[in-house]
């Protein structure tokens, strides 16, 4: 089993789905612009990863029950090191300020930040990290913000 898709619930969804495709090249796969029911699905090469719902009126809180963070996984160091300059680029807002690594001693690890509604995003790679700090030494760097 896989996960098929990830939907989120968004403010304004041309700003969600402008965010969404500049950082990670989304295409979008389907839309509807129709009011109260604006929805768009973006993907690569066709294949659906992301559902955004215009369907909130309030920015992501971390408490309430839901969703913690999305992660998406890297290929390797040369993409996160491509990600963290979009991000720079991008003037995305950051949780930790560099990469760091998921906890003391592992080689897996990476960027932190959020959306434009303050959805927590992690971009990662499984190994390739040895020497980086975790942001917090005695907790995961993606479970405690």
């Amino acid at each position: 089993m896989t996960v098929g898709h990830i939907g989120i619930n968004v403010n304004n969804l041309e700003i969600s789905k402008k965010f969404y495709i500049a950082l990670f090249d989304f295409e979008v796969i389907a839309e509807s612009k129709e009011a109260g029911r604006k929805y768009a699905f973006l993907g690569n090469n066709g294949e659906l990863l992301l559902t955004l719902w215009e369907q909130s009126d309030k920015k992501f809180s971390d408490s309430t029950a839901g969703l913690h963070h999305l992660a998406f996984v890297l290929k390797d160091m040369e993409e996160l090191k491509s990600f963290e300059e979009k991000i720079e680029k991008l003037n995305i807002e950051k949780i930790y300020e560099n990469v760091v690594a998921h906890s003391k001693g592992a080689e897996s690890g990476g960027l932190y930040f959020l959306d434009p509604d303050n959805t927590r995003l992690e971009v990662y790679v499984k190994k390739g990290l040895k020497g980086y700090k975790p942001a917090k030494s005695n907790a995961s760097s993606c479970g405690f913000f």
